[in-house]
């Protein structure tokens, strides 16, 4: 990346099979702990999360990229594009307080929290889309009930089942 020359990545986006992609790398940048390359594919930005490229490789035709990069301004722009971009999804549900950073960590933004008669927050929240919310709520297990939309609690409940059957005892 450093020299100036494209990247060829074999990448696994989030429930596709990985496959290449060739790259222009702007920079890499690291947040909450991950760590992501900025790059355009035929113009377009992309984002790339490290811990999902499998193989990267240096190929000799040079990248397309500005001679100067703001890597603070360019991630920033490109978060807030993200969040507020797509089917945003508000999620209704109840939490035990010690996931909550997590939950929080994860979210677009918190838009109510009270604490719920049992020692459990009740919470709304944003995600980016129905997906990243069924994958957010699935990470935090037993700790986290889904309350509303009812579209988010079917899935959660089938993606429960569908393991059940996985490890039905089968003797």
């Amino acid at each position: 990346m450093l020299a100036g020359h494209k990247l060829r990545i074999h990448y696994a986006a989030a429930d596709k099979p990985p496959r290449w992609r060739t790259v222009d790398p702007i920079g890499l940048v690291t947040v909450r702990d991950k760590g992501y390359l900025l790059a355009t594919t035929s113009g377009a930005d992309r984002t790339y999360r490290l811990s999902r490229i499998l193989a990267a490789e240096e190929l000799a035709e040079l990248a397309q990229r500005p001679d100067r990069v703001d890597l603070d301004e360019v991630w920033q722009e490109r978060s807030t594009r993200f969040r507020t971009g797509g089917d945003q999804v508000t999620v209704r549900l109840r939490l035990d307080p010690a996931r909550r950073e997590e939950l929080v960590g994860t979210a677009l933004a918190v838009i109510s929290e009270d604490a719920d008669g049992d020692g459990r927050l009740r919470l709304e929240v944003t995600f980016q889309d129905s997906r990243h919310a069924e994958w957010a709520l699935w990470q935090l297990g037993t700790d986290a009930e889904a309350l509303a939309p009812q579209s988010l609690r079917s899935a959660l409940r089938r993606r429960a089942a569908a393991l059940v059957a996985r490890y039905a005892d089968m003797s």
